[in-house]
């Protein structure tokens, strides 16, 4: 699709309409080899560099290892999630946004995207999104966890709706994988509790199929819708 480089560069936060010109002036901007600096030319997306490189992509997609201490906001005080990314992406239109949120303490798998309908999706109970933990206990297992997990019968405080079966797989008497379908609030650390015992730290090892195991904290990666799980 063809649009003005003005909206190309708005829509992508790299300038607003209004600098747009002051910015082609700074600036090169190719559209098929050839330098334009009037904001009203179109092009296709595909068809131009910027300084030598591709522009962003219309569509962001990305998984981030995400690393302690860290906030799944846009203005929250502290260290922020986005603040990790290049900050002409708080520019963009429409806003780039994590697929549903992590605790600050919590690290590993983490979906961002523009995409509000894939946003939707993701994060809707009916999706069963697939999630894994990877959780560090205080106290040793019981024993009776995995059952107790699967039966799709444990209840939370506060809570009238019991937890979908949620997989349990153990790596030893503190340390497990825990595969659930859901994403109640703080529900991981919520399903332990309500076992008598404490969650000291929660990764996630993956979410919807996708693993950050080649990322280090902080690091990420583009995503093409087509892997998602």
């Amino acid at each position: 699709m063809e649009r003005r480089l003005d909206a190309w560069l708005s829509n992508l936060g790299y300038s607003t309409r209004k600098d747009a010109k002051k910015f082609l002036k700074q600036n090169d901007l190719t559209v098929n080899g050839v330098k334009q600096k009037y904001p009203s030319f179109k092009a296709k997306h595909e068809e131009i560099l910027l300084n030598g490189e591709p522009l962003d992509p219309e569509n962001i997609l990305i998984l981030m290892n995400k690393p302690p201490r860290t906030i799944c906001s846009h203005k929250d005080d502290g260290a922020l999630i986005f603040n990790l990314l290049p900050a002409r992406w708080a520019f963009r239109i429409p806003k780039v946004s994590t697929i549903g949120r992590l605790d600050a303490d919590t690290t590993g798998a983490i979906l961002i995207s523009d995409n509000g309908e894939l946003n939707h999706k993701l994060t809707s109970p009916r999706s069963s999104v697939s999630k894994v933990y990877e959780v560090t206990l205080a106290d040793p297992l019981k024993g009776d966890e995995s059952d107790i997990f699967a039966s799709g019968e444990l209840m939370l405080k506060n809570e009238d709706k019991s937890c979908l079966p949620a997989k349990l797989t153990i790596i030893n008497d503190k340390l497990v994988h825990l595969e659930i379908i859901e994403g109640r609030y703080h529900q991981v650390k919520r399903m332990f509790a309500a076992l008598g015992n404490k969650v000291e730290k929660l990764h996630r090892v993956s979410f919807a199929g996708l693993t950050v195991e080649d990322l280090k904290e902080g690091e990420y990666k583009f995503i093409n819708i087509d892997d998602i799980k």
